[in-house]
């Protein structure tokens, strides 16, 4: 699939932004109430629900807070419910962004996020005024250590995967969202666990974004991300490894 290489370089910048562990276990959290509510408690029987608790193990998050997460969500008590959102927009160096969100106040949401474009020059956009840029894709990701790139490939394909691609680090595998559930469980049956899981936005392209503006937009990233309402910031920016490294250092 075409920028599958490209769409490796946003999710290196995701990493860098996800270790912030506590926010992180409060989206985790939000996301697993959430599933089980919306869904059955079973994770067998809720491939969404399924999906969190994948995540929140590969951030090890403690089993007893993983556990009363989905039973709050299944009608233990906590009676607050989280409204899907998808907010899209522009950012600086003309750079599209989806931004995902579960919340209790989509006003409060709304004002945040808009507020937190606005500050980085950039802009919020209605529904679906980004999103035809996108590809709305199937992720799976194993470590490189975990099969050889040919036993990867042979039980993605055969289980229905659209691409599998494997580096020195990793083993990627893109699936249509309809194939995803069904890869996903293929997959962990032969390998285990994967180290995620997860339906993804690819950008059909990509903007190359220079030193200075690239600065901006990760300033922008990390306050959208910051915002515990927000689950997930997809881009479609392009920044070479040595502006990374600079910015990073």
């Amino acid at each position: 699939m075409a920028g599958h290489s490209q769409f490796k370089n946003i999710m290196y910048r995701k990493g860098a932004q996800d270790a912030k562990r506590g926010k992180l276990f409060t989206k985790l959290i939000r996301e697993l109430t959430t599933a089980a509510r919306v869904g059955s408690p079973d994770p067998l029987a809720n491939p969404r629900l399924k999906a969190a608790i994948l995540a929140a193990r590969g951030a090890n998050m403690p089993k007893d807070t993983l556990e009363r997460a989905i039973k709050r969500g299944a009608g233990g008590g906590d009676d607050t419910a989280y409204e899907e959102v998808r907010y899209e927009g522009y950012g600086p160096g003309g750079v599209a962004l989806i931004v995902e969100a579960l919340t209790d106040n989509r006003n409060r949401t709304a004002s945040e996020i808009r507020s937190a474009f606005s500050k980085s020059g950039g802009a919020l956009g209605e529904t679906n005024s980004v999103a035809f840029m996108f590809e709305r894709i199937g992720d799976i990701a194993y470590p490189a250590k975990t099969a050889s790139a040919d036993a990867m490939f042979e039980v993605g394909l055969e289980a229905g995967a659209a691409n599998v691609e494997s580096t020195a680090e990793l083993h990627e595998i893109v699936t249509t969202v309809e194939d995803f559930a069904q890869v996903r469980d293929a997959l962990e049956a032969k390998f285990g666990a994967p180290e995620r899981a997860k339906l993804a936005w690819k950008p059909s392209t990509t903007v190359p974004v220079d030193e200075s503006a690239a600065e901006s937009l990760f300033k922008l990233v990390e306050a959208l991300e910051d915002n515990d309402d927000v689950q997930t910031v997809w881009g479609n920016y392009e920044v070479a490894d040595a502006v990374l490294e600079k910015l990073a250092g």
